[in-house]
């Protein structure tokens, strides 16, 4: 497997981690039901006559797991990095699974947090490819980062 092939497993991995954590609020899920769904009928499946991506299996259950039992602190993390009236309990539930997955990205410090920045605002173009929101995005990302790994900036 070429490195470009694993960096788009990779991406994949994000943008089904962010559904995953959608979809385990909307529905009550839990982590373990979620991640079978996703690795049995999702990864490299055809879904409505697309064919999705192939996702990487670790990293998806990694971010999943992480942002659920790290939720307390990505969440404070995230209200930090949100205007004082908009705590993230009331912004839109897919951008508050997608700075869940990513804030976990981060807290975890693996990948350079410019990488998990750019992720994450492509899964936001993906999500609202013609509003604003991947703008905003950039911006919570960018002060998330900045506390979680501040030595990197």
């Amino acid at each position: 497997m070429t490195p470009a092939e694993k960096r788009q497993m990779k991406s994949a991995s994000r943008l089904y981690a962010v559904q995953a954590l959608f979809q385990m609020e909307a529905r009550g899920q839990t982590v373990e039901a979620v991640v079978r769904e996703f690795e049995t009928h999702r990864f490299g499946e055809i879904l409505d006559g697309e064919e999705m991506a192939e996702g990487e299996p670790n990293h998806f259950r990694h971010l999943v797991s992480e942002a659920v039992e790290r939720q307390g602190r990505i969440d404070q993390m995230t209200d930090r990095a949100l205007v004082a009236k908009w705590p993230i309990d009331r912004i839109d539930s897919v951008l508050r699974a997608l700075f869940r997955a990513a804030g976990a990205e981060l807290v975890l410090g693996d990948t350079p947090p410019k990488v998990v920045i750019t992720e994450f605002v492509d899964v936001a173009k993906a999500f609202f490819p013609d509003g604003r929101e991947p703008k905003f995005v950039n911006a919570v990302l960018d002060h998330m980062a900045r506390e979680a790994q501040p030595d990197r900036f």
